[in-house]
Protein backbone atom coordinates (compact mmCIF):
# COMPACT_ATOMS: atom_id res chain seq x y z
CA UNK A 1 0.00 0.00 0.00
CA UNK A 2 1.54 3.38 -1.05
CA UNK A 3 1.69 5.56 2.31
CA UNK A 4 1.28 9.06 2.87
CA UNK A 5 5.02 9.94 3.04
CA UNK A 6 5.65 8.10 -0.63
CA UNK A 7 2.36 9.78 -1.50
CA UNK A 8 3.60 13.64 -0.97
CA UNK A 9 6.93 13.23 -1.85
CA UNK A 10 5.82 11.74 -5.62
CA UNK A 11 3.52 14.38 -5.65
CA UNK A 12 6.34 17.22 -5.16
CA UNK A 13 7.93 15.84 -7.34
CA UNK A 14 5.80 15.83 -10.29
CA UNK A 15 3.74 18.86 -9.24
CA UNK A 16 6.10 21.69 -11.32
CA UNK A 17 4.34 19.90 -14.65
CA UNK A 18 0.95 18.88 -13.45
CA UNK A 19 -0.40 21.34 -10.67
CA UNK A 20 -0.99 23.71 -13.64
CA UNK A 21 -4.58 21.04 -14.88
CA UNK A 22 -5.67 21.24 -11.28
CA UNK A 23 -5.43 24.94 -11.07
CA UNK A 24 -7.42 25.67 -14.06
CA UNK A 25 -9.82 23.18 -12.32
CA UNK A 26 -10.23 24.72 -9.10
CA UNK A 27 -10.74 27.81 -10.76
CA UNK A 28 -13.57 26.61 -12.90
CA UNK A 29 -14.95 24.35 -10.27
CA UNK A 30 -13.84 26.54 -6.67
CA UNK A 31 -16.54 23.72 -5.03
CA UNK A 32 -14.14 20.99 -5.28
CA UNK A 33 -10.88 23.11 -3.59
CA UNK A 34 -11.32 20.57 -0.22
CA UNK A 35 -10.52 17.86 -2.81
CA UNK A 36 -6.99 19.19 -3.80
CA UNK A 37 -4.93 17.20 -1.39
CA UNK A 38 -6.93 14.18 -2.56
CA UNK A 39 -6.69 14.71 -6.14
CA UNK A 40 -2.85 15.39 -5.35
CA UNK A 41 -2.95 12.03 -3.67
CA UNK A 42 -4.58 10.35 -6.34
CA UNK A 43 -2.30 11.41 -9.05
CA UNK A 44 0.64 10.46 -7.41
CA UNK A 45 -0.96 6.83 -6.68
CA UNK A 46 -2.14 6.10 -9.93
CA UNK A 47 1.42 7.30 -11.52
CA UNK A 48 2.99 5.06 -8.91
CA UNK A 49 1.21 1.97 -10.23
CA UNK A 50 1.69 3.39 -14.10
CA UNK A 51 5.67 3.57 -13.82
CA UNK A 52 5.58 0.21 -12.13
CA UNK A 53 4.05 -1.60 -15.19
CA UNK A 54 0.62 -1.90 -13.54
CA UNK A 55 -2.77 -0.99 -15.12
CA UNK A 56 -5.75 0.38 -14.02
CA UNK A 57 -9.22 -1.61 -12.94
CA UNK A 58 -11.86 0.65 -13.15
CA UNK A 59 -15.46 -0.30 -11.05
CA UNK A 60 -18.79 1.43 -10.92
CA UNK A 61 -22.64 0.76 -11.51
CA UNK A 62 -25.31 2.73 -13.80
CA UNK A 63 -23.72 6.07 -14.17
CA UNK A 64 -20.30 5.41 -12.66
CA UNK A 65 -20.13 2.14 -15.31
CA UNK A 66 -20.55 4.86 -18.05
CA UNK A 67 -17.91 7.09 -16.31
CA UNK A 68 -15.91 4.31 -15.63
CA UNK A 69 -16.14 3.33 -19.68
CA UNK A 70 -15.17 7.19 -20.02
CA UNK A 71 -12.22 6.63 -18.23
CA UNK A 72 -10.73 4.17 -19.74
CA UNK A 73 -11.48 5.27 -23.59
CA UNK A 74 -9.52 8.68 -22.44
CA UNK A 75 -6.69 6.77 -21.33
CA UNK A 76 -6.33 4.11 -23.84
CA UNK A 77 -5.73 6.80 -26.63
CA UNK A 78 -5.23 10.47 -26.74
CA UNK A 79 -6.67 12.90 -24.84
CA UNK A 80 -5.89 16.01 -25.21
CA UNK A 81 -2.60 16.11 -26.88
CA UNK A 82 -0.84 13.45 -29.66
CA UNK A 83 0.19 10.78 -28.47
CA UNK A 84 2.26 9.05 -31.42
CA UNK A 85 4.49 5.71 -31.24
CA UNK A 86 8.03 6.83 -31.04
CA UNK A 87 10.80 6.19 -33.91
CA UNK A 88 12.42 3.12 -31.54
CA UNK A 89 8.86 1.11 -33.18
CA UNK A 90 9.63 1.67 -36.48
CA UNK A 91 12.20 -1.35 -36.75
CA UNK A 92 8.94 -3.89 -35.92
CA UNK A 93 5.82 -1.89 -36.81
CA UNK A 94 4.74 -1.43 -40.35
CA UNK A 95 4.72 2.37 -41.30
CA UNK A 96 0.55 2.17 -41.44
CA UNK A 97 0.45 1.22 -37.55
CA UNK A 98 2.94 3.85 -36.98
CA UNK A 99 0.69 6.60 -38.46
CA UNK A 100 -2.49 5.60 -37.06
CA UNK A 101 -1.34 3.49 -33.69
CA UNK A 102 -1.23 5.93 -30.50
CA UNK A 103 0.37 5.55 -26.88
CA UNK A 104 -1.95 4.52 -24.28
CA UNK A 105 -2.30 4.43 -20.67
CA UNK A 106 -3.64 0.32 -19.57
CA UNK A 107 -7.23 0.84 -18.25
CA UNK A 108 -10.04 -1.89 -18.22
CA UNK A 109 -13.53 -0.94 -17.10
CA UNK A 110 -14.91 -3.82 -15.63
CA UNK A 111 -18.68 -3.31 -16.52
CA UNK A 112 -18.08 -3.60 -19.69
CA UNK A 113 -17.09 -7.64 -18.82
CA UNK A 114 -20.58 -8.35 -19.74
CA UNK A 115 -19.99 -12.21 -20.74
CA UNK A 116 -17.76 -12.88 -17.45
CA UNK A 117 -20.50 -11.02 -15.54
CA UNK A 118 -23.92 -12.32 -16.47
CA UNK A 119 -22.02 -15.70 -16.17
CA UNK A 120 -21.13 -15.01 -12.85
CA UNK A 121 -24.39 -13.59 -11.85
CA UNK A 122 -26.27 -16.83 -13.35
CA UNK A 123 -24.20 -19.04 -10.95
CA UNK A 124 -23.36 -17.16 -8.21
CA UNK A 125 -24.09 -14.13 -6.11
CA UNK A 126 -23.94 -11.13 -8.06
CA UNK A 127 -23.01 -9.32 -5.46
CA UNK A 128 -19.87 -10.05 -6.19
CA UNK A 129 -19.12 -9.92 -9.15
CA UNK A 130 -16.40 -6.89 -9.76
CA UNK A 131 -15.18 -8.90 -6.76
CA UNK A 132 -14.41 -12.44 -9.22
CA UNK A 133 -12.98 -10.05 -11.81
CA UNK A 134 -10.46 -7.82 -9.42
CA UNK A 135 -9.57 -11.78 -8.65
CA UNK A 136 -9.08 -12.78 -11.98
CA UNK A 137 -6.98 -9.75 -13.01
CA UNK A 138 -5.95 -8.03 -10.71
CA UNK A 139 -2.20 -8.28 -9.63
CA UNK A 140 -0.22 -6.55 -6.90
CA UNK A 141 1.13 -3.50 -9.06
CA UNK A 142 -2.23 -2.50 -10.42
CA UNK A 143 -4.41 -0.19 -8.92
CA UNK A 144 -8.51 -0.47 -8.64
CA UNK A 145 -9.86 2.75 -9.19
CA UNK A 146 -13.91 2.50 -7.53
CA UNK A 147 -16.29 5.13 -8.25
CA UNK A 148 -19.77 4.91 -6.03
CA UNK A 149 -22.13 8.03 -5.62
CA UNK A 150 -23.13 6.64 -2.56
CA UNK A 151 -19.54 4.83 -1.24
CA UNK A 152 -22.12 2.14 0.00
CA UNK A 153 -22.19 0.09 -3.23
CA UNK A 154 -22.14 -3.60 -1.96
CA UNK A 155 -20.22 -5.27 -5.05
CA UNK A 156 -17.91 -2.20 -4.99
CA UNK A 157 -17.41 -3.44 -1.52
CA UNK A 158 -16.43 -6.75 -2.14
CA UNK A 159 -14.43 -5.98 -4.70
CA UNK A 160 -12.28 -3.63 -2.22
CA UNK A 161 -11.93 -6.25 0.10
CA UNK A 162 -10.47 -8.84 -2.48
CA UNK A 163 -8.00 -5.99 -3.57
CA UNK A 164 -6.77 -5.94 -0.13
CA UNK A 165 -6.04 -8.88 -0.05
CA UNK A 166 -3.70 -8.90 -3.11
CA UNK A 167 -2.09 -5.98 -1.58
CA UNK A 168 -3.49 -3.73 -4.62
CA UNK A 169 -3.96 0.30 -3.89
CA UNK A 170 -7.02 1.56 -3.92
CA UNK A 171 -8.84 5.11 -5.30
CA UNK A 172 -11.81 6.04 -4.65
CA UNK A 173 -14.30 8.73 -6.03
CA UNK A 174 -17.67 9.54 -4.42
CA UNK A 175 -20.11 11.92 -2.44
CA UNK A 176 -19.52 13.60 0.66
CA UNK A 177 -19.24 11.56 3.29
CA UNK A 178 -17.81 8.72 1.51
CA UNK A 179 -19.73 6.02 2.91
CA UNK A 180 -17.95 2.92 4.14
CA UNK A 181 -15.43 2.92 1.21
CA UNK A 182 -14.04 6.59 2.32
CA UNK A 183 -11.95 4.09 4.99
CA UNK A 184 -11.12 1.44 3.13
CA UNK A 185 -9.56 3.39 0.05
CA UNK A 186 -5.77 4.71 0.16
CA UNK A 187 -6.66 7.89 -1.43
CA UNK A 188 -10.61 8.97 -1.49
CA UNK A 189 -11.93 11.76 -3.85
CA UNK A 190 -15.32 12.97 -2.03
CA UNK A 191 -16.85 15.60 -3.98
CA UNK A 192 -19.24 17.68 -1.74
CA UNK A 193 -22.27 16.90 -2.88
CA UNK A 194 -25.10 14.96 -1.63
CA UNK A 195 -27.58 14.25 -4.68
CA UNK A 196 -26.41 11.73 -6.82
CA UNK A 197 -26.74 13.29 -10.09
CA UNK A 198 -24.80 16.50 -8.14
CA UNK A 199 -21.97 13.98 -7.38
CA UNK A 200 -21.81 12.71 -11.06
CA UNK A 201 -21.67 16.13 -12.52
CA UNK A 202 -18.34 16.85 -10.44
CA UNK A 203 -17.07 13.51 -10.89
CA UNK A 204 -16.36 13.94 -14.39
CA UNK A 205 -14.08 17.49 -14.06
CA UNK A 206 -12.47 15.39 -11.52
CA UNK A 207 -11.38 12.37 -13.67
CA UNK A 208 -11.21 14.67 -16.74
CA UNK A 209 -8.62 16.47 -14.53
CA UNK A 210 -6.75 13.36 -13.50
CA UNK A 211 -6.59 11.97 -16.95
CA UNK A 212 -5.16 15.00 -18.59
CA UNK A 213 -2.07 15.11 -15.85
CA UNK A 214 -1.28 11.68 -16.14
CA UNK A 215 -1.26 12.42 -19.99
CA UNK A 216 0.94 15.43 -19.63
CA UNK A 217 3.25 13.45 -17.03
CA UNK A 218 3.38 10.21 -19.81
CA UNK A 219 3.52 11.52 -22.91
CA UNK A 220 5.06 14.63 -22.99
CA UNK A 221 8.85 15.54 -24.34
CA UNK A 222 10.19 15.52 -21.04
CA UNK A 223 8.72 12.09 -20.49
CA UNK A 224 8.81 10.38 -23.42
CA UNK A 225 7.35 6.88 -22.60
CA UNK A 226 9.96 3.86 -22.82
Amino acid sequence: MLDCYRRKNLWLKLKHMQSKYLDVLLERYPQLMPCKLHMQSAFALLCLCLKQKGKILLAGNGGSASDADHIAGELLKSFAGPKRLSKRFESSLSADAMQNLQHALPAIPLPNLTGAISAFCNDCNPEWYFAQLVWGLGQKQDILWCLSTSGNSKNILRAIEIARAKKMPILGLTGEGGGQMKNLCDVCICVPEAETFKIQELHLPVYHCLCLMLESYFFSTEHAPT
